[in-house]
């Protein structure tokens, strides 16, 4: 076992896969499960190992999740990686095989990328919200209540005491006017 944990640090040292896939809805570049395993090939008889990737479909949840299991193996040994990813049968615009496969495909691409310590950048599907901040910025902008004549005062007597109009914008929805009579103050 020793020595496989050896021939997998060498491997998880000099492993490079790049980010040769494009995201056009999102903007971003991406590795896929394949790029990860065309990857791994030139190490396979360098090192005299194989790699392979199970799955496991578990029902007893309220939700698919598909369990995917990447194995690194000298014949003797093995050590594996695993992903768990719920199957989303709520996506819109794709069929169950592709909502199947979808998850299939982002399962083996962390169970890789377990086994091979992947880190060189977090992955763009980790932090990207596809535009949505900017709609939740806006939900939260019109939630905020208009600020009244009392207020007003209120707030050009903080500003005059050396307070943030940043802090008077996060509470109180302000027109132009009003944000430059409460900075005169």
């Amino acid at each position: 076992m020793k020595e496989l944990n050896q021939k997998l640090a060498i491997i998880q040292t000099k492993f490079k896969s790049k980010k040769s896939r494009f995201n056009s809805f999102g903007k971003y570049y991406f590795r896929s499960a394949e790029d990860i395993l065309e990857a791994t090939k030139p190490f396979l008889t360098e090192h005299k190992v194989s790699v392979t990737v199970n799955e496991e479909i578990l029902m007893d949840c309220d939700i698919p999740i598909i369990k995917s299991t990447a194995t690194i193996s000298d014949g003797d040994n093995q050590i594996t990686a695993t992903a768990v990813v719920g199957v989303d049968l709520g996506a819109k615009g794709m069929q169950m095989p592709q909502k199947f496969g979808a998850a299939s495909s982002y399962g083996k691409k962390y169970a890789l990328g377990n086994l091979f310590l992947i880190d060189d950048t977090q992955d763009a599907d980790a932090n990207n919200d596809h535009g949505k901040s900017k709609a939740v910025d806006k939900i939260k902008q019109a939630a905020k209540p208009a600020i009244t004549k009392e207020q007003l005062t209120k707030a050009a007597e903080y500003m005059a005491a050396g307070g943030n109009i940043a802090a008077i914008e996060s509470k109180y929805k302000l027109t132009n006017e009003q944000k430059a009579n409460i900075i005169k103050a």
